[in-house]
């Protein structure tokens, strides 16, 4: 099953709701979002979910901030988990979801900037943040993640939720539950904090991330802000020194805009 097959089936997909999706996304709010269920064949969902590496041939992300296994060296991995990355990177996905979400001039990222897979177990968490607005060049601006979820038999009841937080992260959550073969999209700027919930579940929770780019402002403004974390309501110390990090960092940035922080999260397909 290569990338062309599987985008043929998701632009079917797609296709059959999208007058549904236009709607819900144009009434969810502050952070634009939507969910469709069912996305691909369920065989190829538990083949892609069976295709994830163990977790010690992952990179493992641990601080105060997050605790997540990523990878984004895909020609290290299974070669179906390529091909479902880059299917979602098919010219006719991108433009579907540029007009279901009404954001014009999206590009996909083949560099993977931030993207590729991720795997969550028992106890781990994604806190409250704004991922940072720009693409690993800072030449545009990165408008949407699009998240695929492959684990079977997920609840709400096993965490690993994503949660967004429109009155930002003091505020309450709205949750959109992590359910096996479902395909989230979220709008990126300077309001979409989001977060993921603690994993609750014995079995993995397992996502392909791709994220949207595009030269225009999805704020009509220009902006640029690093990845910026928060604690939730209950984590007010936690919040203080996330909140120092974010100032620091940016200060850092804005000190050092092209040469002070090394990329290491992307595809080098040198």
């Amino acid at each position: 099953m290569n990338r062309t097959k599987i985008a043929d089936i998701v632009v079917a997909r797609l296709e059959r709701d999208r007058v549904t999706l236009q709607k819900n996304f144009a009434t969810s709010g502050p952070i634009g979002h939507f969910a469709i269920d069912d996305v691909l064949p369920p065989d190829l969902a538990l083949r892609i979910r069976a295709a994830f590496p163990v977790s010690n041939a992952m990179k493992t992300r641990h601080s105060l901030r997050e605790l997540k296994f990523i990878a984004a060296q895909m020609d290290r991995y299974n070669r179906l988990l390529e091909e479902a990355i880059y299917a979602f990177q098919d010219p006719r996905i991108v433009r579907l979801v540029g007009e279901i979400t009404g954001l014009p001039a999206l590009e996909p990222d083949d560099h993977l900037y931030a993207g590729g897979i991720s795997m969550m177990v028992q106890g781990h968490f994604l806190n409250p943040h704004l991922d940072n607005s720009h693409d690993k060049e800072r030449q545009r601006y990165r408008v949407l993640n699009l998240l695929y979820y492959c684990s079977p038999n997920w609840s709400l009841e096993c965490g690993g939720n994503l949660e967004l937080w429109p009155e930002g992260p003091q505020g309450q959550p709205i949750t959109v539950e992590s359910r096996f073969n479902r395909l989230a999209v979220m709008v990126t700027h300077r309001q979409s904090w989001h977060s993921v919930s603690s994993v609750h579940s014995d079995e993995a929770r397992c996502c392909v991330s791709n994220y949207y780019f595009s030269h225009r402002s999805p704020e009509q403004s220009d902006y640029f802000h690093v990845t910026s974390f928060r604690g939730r309501p209950e984590q007010k110390l936690r919040d203080l020194v996330l909140r120092a990090d974010v100032a620091l960092r940016m200060a850092v940035r804005k000190l050092f805009p092209r040469g002070a922080y090394k990329v290491k999260h992307y595809y080098d397909k040198k």
